[in-house]
């Protein structure tokens, strides 16, 4: 590292702050061109070349049709966009990679903020800090920041967009050593319903700043994000498989659960499908798909390992020493589009005990999806020990966070499908209320109080009144104004 205080900077682009100019009260009725006159940045209309793909999301099952795609290139773009769709009465979709599980990420007649071309990174590498503009994804972030040897932890998957998956809190692979995304969101750019471009932190706008941690995208557009960064040379990470059986999956959360806070687990059980590096014999037989990171001393790292080898033979194992970002890559990026139908929810367990696991196989055997899956992640280490009440993320007590989901190609088939994961849902129950918003389908008051419980809710609503009293940022797991 860098022994004098410098700078190095990736992509950086450097924009004034300006307002958008002012415009009449009544707008062009052509809503293109109405936006191509307003930003710098190119728009997408239903006429031009190119429209279906770029109003394409990640899950197919959403297939709307905005009135234009919008791409900023700096926040006062992002200021003349909300300042139209709030003008016009339009309905705002705000995408960053596109992955919302609740179709978030577009709308039928509105307009999509998409931010995929705002990716400038800098990096303050003696101050272990980086600003990074919202429409970078975590593996092009993560693949910038591990070239110095250095890491912010994002969730699992190298192609969804930083910002959506920070503003909900961020679940990934360093989560137990150095906490959720937003433990190392130090300070951010956001452009409120008003079109003014704020820069918060946990002096400036304090409440704004505890409500983005969290809180989703209720309150305005992040523009940019101010990440803490970790050192982080190299991780034995990679998957192991196990077999299906009650008694392994029962061992395997038990291990994890006891393992230092440098392992985190994330453990798939599902029907095995035929892949290539699976004995035949496997195919078609529950099983678990684990992912997993070690992130300290390699030694200490291999001892606790042997203990998760040591539960069943595994049917594969490319556990192996490698740089942090190969664990994003080493089974290949998915660029999309995904599945054609498919529903999930997220709960909190307590323990996964062998009458659990049997819970688990009997819904994942019953199901008729092409693909049936209870993903559980083991929780606490550094999450667990931030004060619940100190952000909007507040589930921090939790243990485990289970995932239950499925995929299937008929959409006429959704009321069965949705059937097998209410029932499962239920058998799985063990009184721990609340949810994870990035993995949240659906809407709703009930739905949205699994994710904000009691006095959480209210602290964003009041929020929310102050900074959007109309509720102009409404295509989210919405917080109404108090």
């Amino acid at each position: 590292m860098p022994s004098k205080k410098k700078k190095t900077t990736t992509k950086a682009k450097t924009h004034p702050v300006r307002k958008p100019a002012a415009r009449p009260r009544r707008v062009a009725p052509n809503l293109v061109e109405t936006l191509r006159a307003a930003i710098s940045g190119p728009v997408t209309g239903p006429d031009d070349a190119g429209y279906d793909a770029a109003r394409q999301t990640f899950y197919r099952k959403f297939d709307r049709r905005p009135g234009a795609i919008a791409y900023p290139t700096h926040a006062a773009d992002v200021s003349a966009v909300i300042g139209l769709a709030r003008e016009m009465g339009l309905p705002l979709a705000v995408r960053g990679g596109g992955h919302s599980v609740a179709g978030f990420s577009t709308t039928d007649g509105g307009i999509v903020l998409n931010l995929e071309s705002m990716k400038a990174l800098e990096f303050d590498l003696p101050g272990r800090t980086a600003w990074a503009e919202a429409g970078l994804t975590a593996g092009e972030y993560t693949r910038a920041a591990g070239a110095h040897g250095l890491a912010t932890g994002f969730g699992d998957t190298g192609t969804v967009g930083i910002g959506g998956l920070t503003l909900g809190g961020g679940i990934g692979f360093l989560a137990r050593k150095f906490g959720l995304t937003i433990d190392d969101l130090l300070a951010a750019e956001i452009v409120t319903a008003d079109g003014n471009v704020l820069s918060i932190d946990a002096q400036s706008h304090p409440d704004l700043f505890w409500a983005i941690r969290g809180g989703g995208g209720n309150f305005g557009v992040v523009t940019r994000f101010k990440f803490r960064l970790h050192e982080l040379q190299s991780i034995i990470g990679g998957m192991l498989v196990l077999s299906g059986a009650p008694d392994v999956i029962a061992a395997f959360i038990a291990e994890a659960l006891a393992a230092p806070d440098e392992l985190s687990t994330i453990a798939n059980v599902m029907k095995a499908p035929p892949m290539p590096f699976l004995p035949e014999s496997a195919h078609g037989k529950p099983f678990i798909m684990a992912l997993l990171a070690w992130s300290g001393d390699s030694a200490a790292g291999e001892a606790v390992l042997a203990r998760l080898r040591s539960i069943a033979p595994p049917l594969a194992d490319m556990l192996r020493p490698m740089r942090y970002p190969e664990l994003y890559t080493m089974f290949g990026e998915e660029t999309g589009p995904g599945p054609a139908q498919g529903i999930s929810r997220s709960m909190f367990l307590n323990d996964v005990d062998r009458r659990t696991a049997e819970i688990i196989l009997e819904h994942v055997n019953a199901s008729t999806a092409m693909l049936a899956v209870a993903q559980l992640r083991v929780l606490g280490g550094a999450l667990a020990r931030v004060p619940a009440d100190s952000t909007a993320f507040a589930h921090r007590s939790n243990r485990i966070m289970a995932t239950l989901g499925n995929i299937y190609e008929n959409a006429d088939d959704t009321p069965v499908q949705q059937a097998w994961l209410d029932a499962f849902l239920a058998a799985l129950d063990q009184g721990v209320a609340g949810a994870y918003s990035n993995f949240l389908e659906g809407d709703g008051i009930g739905t949205v109080r699994l994710a904000y419980p009691g006095q959480t809710y209210e602290r964003l609503a009041e929020i929310k009144r102050r900074y959007d009293p109309t509720n102009l940022f409404r295509l989210n797991h919405n917080i109404a104004p108090a």
